[in-house]
């Protein structure tokens, strides 16, 4: 018997909506979760990949002491400024579309059911995504709780957190990318998620 393709899923939702709560639930169930957001990350740590190019590009200052990209200076540089924005978009997302790929094959290779993409700018990202997720689940959660959780969790100032959601897509626009949306405003706890989680894998023959 030929063995069943994994289930390839999308998870996106906005900053504070609880992607990396869901990730892990799902990585409970048997899941692989290949998470673009620390791929990302990687790639301008300390010897990451992107580092070379983006001192080319913005010079040698948006590199910290610590080796890795100085993530406060490359946040002034691009806000308000798309074609830096572009820059340097144009030299991290290659890297990470790659390591994607790299992870999506191993995940084939060690016989995961469902593959869970976690992909903070999926509804952003339009036909380029959707192409290659069977389905997507979207987190949904009021602004006002978003604003209240990554305050609490980062210390940022309210309105550099507007500054952000302002920036993604809007709840409209992605629970029109979804297949499923999860709720996850104020007071639904992890075993309400849990819940949800199981009648979604159950949905899917998982």
């Amino acid at each position: 018997m030929a063995a069943r393709t994994p289930l390839h899923l999308g998870l996106t939702g906005g900053i504070g909506s609880g992607k990396s709560t869901v990730a892990a639930l799902l990585a409970a169930r048997g899941a692989a979760v290949i998470d673009a957001d620390a791929i990302s990350r990687a790639t301008t740590a300390a010897d990451g990949a992107a580092l070379p190019a983006i001192a080319a590009a913005f010079g040698p200052r948006l590199i910290g002491a610590d080796g890795a990209l100085d993530r406060a200076a490359m946040r002034a540089l691009v806000y308000g400024n798309p074609g830096a924005r572009q820059q340097l978009e144009a030299i991290v997302h290659p890297l990470v579309a790659q390591e994607i790929e790299q992870q999506t094959r191993a995940a084939h290779r060690a016989g995961h059911a469902w593959l869970v993409f976690d992909i903070p700018l999926l509804a952003e990202g339009g036909a380029r995504w959707r192409a290659r997720l069977d389905r997507v689940l979207v987190l949904d959660c009021p602004p006002a709780v978003q604003i209240e959780r990554v305050m609490a969790r980062s210390g940022l100032p309210r309105e550099q957190v507007q500054a952000i959601l302002d920036a993604q897509a809007g709840r409209v626009q992605r629970r029109a990318a979804a297949d499923w949306v999860l709720f996850n405003g104020e007071g639904v706890t992890v075993g309400d998620l849990q819940a949800q989680i199981g009648v979604l894998a159950q949905g899917f023959g998982l």
